[in-house]
C-alpha cells in the first residue's frame, strides 16, 4: 500500500493531503464514536480537516482532538452567514467550540444565489468581515464553497471581485457527463490554475439521491457502496493533478475513500468503459438538474 498523496493547497504554502477530511461526519456522532473516526483519519495520513459551523456537533467533537494536535492539521471551518456582523459572531463561535485561536481557512459556504452574493461581496458583508479577521490572524485564509450546477460560473464570478484562496464545487464522472457542468468547471480550473488557488471537491462518491428512507441516513445523499465503484470514482478525481477529495459525511465508506486514495494506482485514472458501467450497475444519476433538483 502506498501512503497517503500530498500536493501545495494552492498558494497557502501547506502541503495537504490529497483526501480532505469531510468532518460533517461527525455532525450527529457521540464524542466516543468521532474519538475512533478521527484516529482512522489521522491514521490514514490525513491533515487537512474540513468542518463548518452548521454540521450539528462537528466542531465540538474535533475540540478534544485539536488541544493537542492543532499544529499537525490544516483546520477548516465555514460561515454560512452574509452579512459582516452576522459572520463575525458565528466565525467567534467557531473558534470558541473547536478551541483554537486561528482557523486555517474560514469558508462562505454556499454563496450562489445572487441576492447573497450581493450582500456577501458589498460594504459590511461576510467578504469585508472574513478580511478583517484575516488581517488580526483568526483566521488564514478565506475561500467559499457551493452545491449544484450554477457554483462554478458563481465562483468564478467571486474569484473576480475578491482574491479568494480556494473553491469547492461538486465533482464527479455523472456530473462531468453533463456538457454545461463540465465546460464551467474547465473555466474555473483554468483560473485557479493560473492564480494558484486550491480545488476542493465534493460529492464525488455519490450515487444519487435517496429513494429508499427505512434506513436511517448519514448524509443526504446516497454514497457508492461498492468498493469497485468507489476506487474508480476517487480515481475520476485524484488522476486530475492538483483536485483535492472532501470525504464523505457518510463515514462508513471512508476506508473504502482511504483505500483508493493510497492505492499504488491512486492517480491513475478508471477506464471511461468502467465508468459508464459502475453508471448502469449502481444506477448512479446526477445530484442536481439546475431546476427542480438545484437545492439540497
Amino acid at each position: 500500500m502506498s501512503s497517503m498523496l500530498l500536493t501545495p493547497f494552492g498558494s497557502t504554502g501547506h502541503q495537504s493531503s490529497r483526501l480532505i477530511f469531510g468532518a460533517a461526519a461527525l455532525g450527529s456522532a457521540s464524542q466516543e464514536v468521532a474519538d475512533r473516526i478521527v484516529a482512522q483519519v489521522v491514521a490514514a495520513g490525513i491533515n487537512h480537516f474540513d468542518t463548518a459551523a452548521s454540521y450539528g456537533d462537528s466542531e465540538l467533537r474535533l475540540a478534544p482532538f485539536l488541544v493537542d494536535n492543532r499544529s499537525t492539521v490544516f483546520l477548516a471551518t465555514k460561515t454560512g452567514e452574509r452579512t459582516g456582523a452576522e459572520a463575525r459572531k458565528e466565525l467567534e463561535r467557531s473558534l470558541t467550540r473547536l478551541g483554537v485561536d486561528q482557523i486555517d481557512l474560514i469558508q462562505l459556504h454556499n454563496l450562489v444565489e445572487n441576492e447573497e452574493w450581493a450582500v456577501a461581496h458589498g460594504p459590511g458583508g461576510v467578504v469585508e468581515a472574513m478580511a478583517q479577521a484575516r488581517d488580526e490572524g483568526l483566521v488564514r485564509f478565506i475561500g467559499i464553497t457551493g452545491h449544484g450546477l450554477r457554483i462554478p460560473g458563481m465562483h468564478l464570478r467571486s474569484l473576480a471581485e475578491f482574491p479568494f484562496d480556494s473553491v469547492l464545487f461538486p465533482y464527479n464522472h455523472a456530473l462531468l457527463g453533463l456538457d454545461g457542468y463540465r465546460a464551467d468547471v474547465e473555466a474555473l480550473l483554468a483560473v485557479c490554475g493560473a492564480r494558484n488557488v486550491a480545488t476542493q471537491t465534493i460529492k464525488s462518491v455519490a450515487r444519487r439521491r435517496w429513494t429508499d428512507d427505512t434506513e436511517r441516513h448519514f448524509s443526504w445523499y446516497e454514497p457508492l457502496s461498492d468498493e469497485g465503484a468507489i476506487d474508480r470514482a476517487v480515481r475520476f478525481v485524484l488522476a486530475q493533478p492538483g483536485l483535492f477529495l472532501n470525504t464523505s459525511s457518510d463515514a462508513r465508506v471512508l476506508s473504502a475513500i482511504v483505500a483508493a486514495a493510497t492505492s499504488p494506482l491512486a492517480t491513475v485514472p478508471p477506464d471511461i468503459t468502467d465508468l459508464q458501467a459502475d453508471v448502469a450497475a449502481q444506477g448512479i444519476a446526477p445530484l442536481f438538474d439546475g431546476a427542480a433538483l438545484e437545492r439540497i
